[in-house]
């Protein structure tokens, strides 16, 4: 049997390594040691440093830190069948939803959107410090999808409002609001666009892009800038792509705040012409037309627009200091002025550019109608429910509602006929003579099971 060492010294001969008797057993040599490693490379210019990043990130806290005081969750009754609260944010079989707001100043005034209280029967809001307070509407603009809500409370954090007109695209903005009823929740993003019209929502447009995360419940809550200021009121989001929420500017939504409280509604100016865009198409069959503005396709007889000689076919191309791309910038620029004031126009009428002066007058619009909310109630003595008992779980007697007074306290808190209540002011498995008599200072707080869900309404 050949030895193992005989048997490697064959195997490397006949791998050509030499002869066997050359072979020697030398130490085997010590790995050498691996190179240091690279050197990092130099910062790259205009890329920010991790102090930077974390300076950044202590700006947002700050944001949240500074606003969250003066942003509140609004939660609202709506009556069964009601499509706003499906159709805008969160609903449950309670009949509830829910939206966010932004205090307008310190004596209660909460700004937020009208969509938000479309049909409310109920509303309270909830303040960042714990507080519930029921809220009642001080007005309301359909036209910008804004309402101003009114709470009893004094020395309230007000927001700060930035002028939504110097913002700039690009620039980091917070949103802060309670999706989904997740209270004072914050997102950053960026500033996506400025003047975004012709969405179809409402009658003036004039809104601020985000890629700020908005959701339902976010409506009605403030888009601010790193300063903590408000630059706009979250409005929507668009449901066909991602990150694209859109905000009422501060600027407008200042203006119908303040119009509002010293009103109670909100005056537009007019100068009586009916506009439309200036597309292509139209500018190709219109000898020297300019590229872009707001073809006038109708003049009012005896008004504004008719007295300072304006024509259908002008383009209008400026007016002020604005200039005119579109029939919303019309628009957006005729809401910041009052009746009286007198604006410089520019239009182009065949292909020659004329100067006049229109005044502008007031415009007659119609109150919006009042809400469930505003309604005085039917039964103005009582809180108009009817009881009777019915045997609940072990011989025990519960009271159930038989009947509801429509336009009611009991019908805003959002009570139903079939109602069983399990609580009376805490006092559990009440009678209907204990809900009477729980009810004799005019207000009530009731455990309710309907079907198979139990909630809380307040009942006053």
């Amino acid at each position: 049997m050949m030895r193992p060492r005989c048997m490697l010294a064959s195997m490397l001969v006949m791998a050509g390594l030499g002869s066997a008797s050359s072979v020697a057993f030398a130490q085997v040599p010590r790995p050498k040691a691996p190179p240091p490693p690279p050197a990092l490379p130099a910062p790259v210019r205009g890329l920010p440093s991790a102090a930077e990043v974390r300076a950044l990130g202590d700006t947002f806290v700050a944001v949240a830190e500074k606003t969250s005081p003066a942003v509140v969750q609004i939660d609202v009754t709506v009556a069964s069948g009601d499509s706003s609260a499906g159709r805008w944010f969160r609903a449950d079989a309670t009949t509830r939803g829910m939206g966010s707001g932004v205090i307008f100043s310190a004596d209660g005034a909460i700004l937020t959107n009208n969509h938000v209280i479309e049909d409310a029967r109920a509303i309270n809001v909830r303040l960042k410090d714990g507080r519930t307070l029921p809220a009642r509407v001080a007005g309301r603009d359909p036209a910008t999808d804004l309402a101003v809500l009114r709470v009893d409370a004094t020395n309230l954090p007000v927001a700060t409002f930035a002028d939504s007109d110097a913002a700039r695209v690009g620039e980091w903005v917070v949103a802060i609001g309670s999706p989904f009823g997740l209270g004072h929740t914050v997102t950053t993003g960026v500033l996506s666009a400025k003047g975004r019209g012709g969405v179809g929502m409402n009658a003036i447009e004039d809104y601020l892009q985000t890629d700020a995360s908005i959701n339902p419940g976010n409506s009605g809550g403030p888009l601010v800038n790193l300063d903590g200021q408000v630059l706009g009121i979250n409005t929507m989001i668009v449901s066909k792509g991602q990150g694209i929420g859109l905000a009422v500017p501060s600027n407008i939504a200042r203006r119908v705040a303040t119009q509002i409280l010293k009103t109670g509604r909100v005056m537009r100016a007019w100068i009586g012409i009916g506009i439309q865009d200036l597309t292509p198409q139209l500018a190709a069959e219109i000898p020297s037309a300019p590229t872009a503005g707001a073809l006038v396709n109708t003049v009012v007889a005896g008004g504004p627009a008719q007295k300072a000689h304006l024509e259908p076919g002008d383009v209008v191309t400026k007016i002020g200091a604005r200039t005119i791309a579109d029939a919303q910038d019309v628009i957006r620029e005729l809401f910041l002025h009052d009746d009286g004031e007198v604006l410089s126009m520019e239009v182009i009428r065949a292909g020659k550019r004329y100067q006049t002066k229109v005044t502008l007058e007031a415009k007659s619009e119609t109150s919006p109608p009042a809400l469930p909310v505003e309604r005085k109630g039917s039964s103005p003595q009582g809180l108009g429910i009817t009881l009777r008992d019915v045997e609940g779980d072990g011989n025990s007697t519960l009271a159930q509602i038989v009947a509801v007074s429509p336009d009611s306290p009991a019908d805003r808190a959002g009570l139903k006929r079939g109602d069983v209540v399990l609580e009376a002011d805490f006092a559990r498995l009440p009678s209907s003579s204990d809900v009477q008599k729980a009810a004799q200072d005019g207000r009530l707080l009731l455990r309710v099971r309907r079907d198979k869900a139990t909630f809380y309404t307040a009942v006053r």
